[in-house]
């Protein structure tokens, strides 16, 4: 933390602790506090929220727009893509060299292109 600028708070180091200290995995701020909670950490929805936008501005999450009413945080920070399964909430990355852009677009007069974020809609087919 303090290698991206962010003083190790006790509700910093444990929220990273439940975010970095697995594998990679995209979590959303609401199921992050569920977790908090079950493990009796006494924080606030409100300090999840704040913590977690504190971590993708310092670049230690990479936050995933999947939906207008809720966003997940990636603890994966690489460039990569993402496919998202309709109805389960659920995110899963792309694996690396499976979707090539061909051509950047060009970005209006005035912006600057600052990344590019592909999500690949899922919905699970019957198995019948």
């Amino acid at each position: 933390m303090r290698s991206a600028g962010l003083r190790p708070t006790r509700q910093r180091v444990l929220l990273g602790w439940m975010l970095f200290g697995r594998a990679h995995r995209h979590v959303c701020a609401e199921d992050l506090f569920e977790e908090a909670t079950k493990a009796r950490a006494g924080l606030s929805q409100a300090t999840v929220y704040n913590t977690l936008r504190q971590f993708t501005d310092a670049g230690l999450l990479r936050q995933v727009h999947m939906a207008a009413d809720r966003a997940y945080f990636d603890t994966n920070v690489q460039e990569h893509h993402h496919f998202v399964v309709e109805g389960e909430g659920r995110i899963i990355d792309v694996p690396e060299m499976a979707l090539a852009l061909t051509e950047m677009p060009t970005a209006p007069a005035g912006f600057a292109i600052a990344g590019i974020d592909v999500i690949v809609r899922l919905r699970r087919v019957d198995e019948a």
